[in-house]
């Protein structure tokens, strides 16, 4: 009787081993769903969400792991495991194609990275004020930090500035199209950076546009206001929706922790209507 129990207990965790193994087959069979997953939840967001909001939440991380905010080297790391994610989901034709096998041809995005990268950037987490925002802006726009990453988003993008703009964070097109070209055209005559097709074709469009009196002076501006920060947000948003939520959480690496609390829609509005109404009340 004892032989049998034995027996029967054997045979019962062989089954468990052949039960481990046959899930740990199908998990290997099913890595790319997995990695397909856990690539978005890097970023926060759904499988299914636009382009624009992965380049929200793109722009959101970005911030937080900004090199010149974050010197360590874990930091650095993960910021340039960032870019990866960003380089096959914020293409439309690579996260296609991503899209459909589930394939990540990067060793440094497979396995645990991932998922340690997402813990990672969930610890960053913190309520930031609108007092917080306008200082980042202020402090940023024009400052060396900008200077650096639009030269370095110029190589990444090879002169295409229409990809530029989508990553390049607190920029806009109207307000910086020809004060980036100003620091751009002197990095190319001083030999830091090379001319390319696409840049000469958008620097020539530039030109013949009138650039704004003060590109600066709104964001300066703007600074303790609020009803001048929901300006900023509401044009913000109709320009390219969703871009400007990034800034909600520009300063959470410099004080970490907490989660994010961001202006529902029904405040956009509102907002938005009183600005209007303060447009119409100055113009009488």
């Amino acid at each position: 009787m004892v032989r049998t129990k034995k027996s029967t207990v054997t045979s019962e965790e062989d089954i468990e081993i052949e039960d481990e193994e046959f899930d740990q087959n199908q998990h290997s069979n099913n890595a790319s769903s997995s990695t397909q997953k856990t690539l978005y939840e890097i970023l926060g967001v759904e499988r299914t969400v636009s382009h624009q909001e992965i380049r929200k939440a793109y722009h959101k991380l970005a911030l937080r792991l900004h090199p010149d905010k974050n010197p360590g080297e874990d930091a650095k790391e993960k910021f340039q495991q960032l870019q990866k994610v960003i380089s096959i989901l914020g293409d439309e034709e690579k996260r296609a194609l991503y899209d459909q096998t589930g394939c990540v041809d990067d060793a440094d995005l497979a396995g645990d990275v991932a998922q340690n990268l997402k813990e990672f950037f969930q610890s960053l987490y913190k309520k930031v004020t609108e007092a917080d925002i306008e200082e980042f802006e202020a402090n940023y726009r024009g400052s060396e930090s900008e200077k650096t990453d639009l030269i370095h988003l110029f190589e990444k993008c090879k002169g295409n500035m229409s990809r530029l703009f989508c990553e390049m964070l607190c920029s806009d097109p109207k307000l910086d199209s020809h004060r980036f070209k100003d620091i751009l055209d002197e990095a190319i005559s001083e030999g830091e950076l090379k001319s390319t097709k696409a840049y000469v074709k958008w620097a020539n469009q530039v030109a013949k546009t009138k650039p704004p009196t003060s590109p600066l002076k709104r964001k300066k501006k703007s600074k303790g206001k609020s009803d001048d920060l929901y300006a900023m947000i509401a044009q913000k948003q109709t320009e390219r929706k969703g871009k400007i939520d990034s800034l909600l959480s520009s300063l959470e690496n410099k004080y970490g922790g907490g989660a994010i609390s961001e202006p529902s829609e029904e405040e956009f509005e509102a907002a938005q209507r009183r600005l209007e109404s303060k447009k119409k009340s100055k113009r009488k």
